[in-house]
């Protein structure tokens, strides 16, 4: 179950803002109509070399994702007191370690039918909410996903989502805030930053011995 619920997570934290003017609900139809397609063109590619599957998320997701928004609020009260360089540590290691988590995860998608809910929107409002369910091949309840927006001079843009009423930012916020508090901004930032290494090592190693990339743990 959580290896669906977090195949579909991923599959729609790949929303950018397609156009300035496009609304949000369209512009999560617009792009699951294109990474589909490319997921199942190339998905025993992607299963032999984790590092393709990446540098396509890399190419569809980190230009339009608002990962520093995200860093912002996970940390919370340590953002404001943590510098410029940690901000920008932070947010790297932790774009890093959703980059690779969820393109693994994407990996495990099987075809479950995606049924977006009727939507409505104060259009002079800045932020909107575009609900989902995901109807399962198994038979199981519906899988709901909510995925929150706000608007900005580039668009609509993803800021968090929650899965059966489950926030991504929020549960991140609740364990790093704990790491936080006990161990300090730059020991959490180190810890991410030896995990997305030794992820990376992996997936090249793999490869270059003719296994299946591994992806991260």
């Amino acid at each position: 179950m959580k290896r669906i619920v977090y195949a579909v997570l991923f599959l729609f934290l790949t929303l950018p803002a397609l156009a300035a003017d496009s609304p949000p609900d369209q512009v999560a139809r617009d792009v699951t109509d294109k990474i589909l397609p490319l997921l199942k063109a190339n998905k025993a590619e992607y299963n032999r070399d984790h590092r393709k599957l990446y540098a396509m998320v890399n190419e569809q997701v980190l230009p339009y994702f608002d990962f520093q928004a995200m860093s912002r609020t996970v940390l919370g009260r340590y953002w404001r007191q943590a510098s410029a360089d940690q901000r920008q540590r932070f947010t790297q290691e932790f774009r890093d370690l959703l980059v690779r988590t969820y393109a693994t995860a994407l990996l495990k998608y099987n075809d479950e039918k995606i049924v977006y809910l009727p939507f409505r929107m104060d259009p002079s409002s800045r932020i909107a909410m575009v609900r989902s369910e995901v109807r399962r091949t198994d038979g199981g309840p519906p899988i709901a996903i909510n995925y929150s927006f706000y608007h900005t001079d580039n668009g609509w843009k993803v800021y968090d989502l929650a899965v059966e009423g489950a926030s991504l930012v929020t549960t991140y916020q609740s364990t790093y805030a704990e790491r936080v508090g006990r161990d300090g901004l730059d020991a959490l930032i180190a810890s991410l930053a030896r995990d997305n290494k030794a992820a990376a090592a992996a997936d090249g190693k793999n490869v270059s011995d003719g296994t299946k990339a591994s992806g991260p743990k």
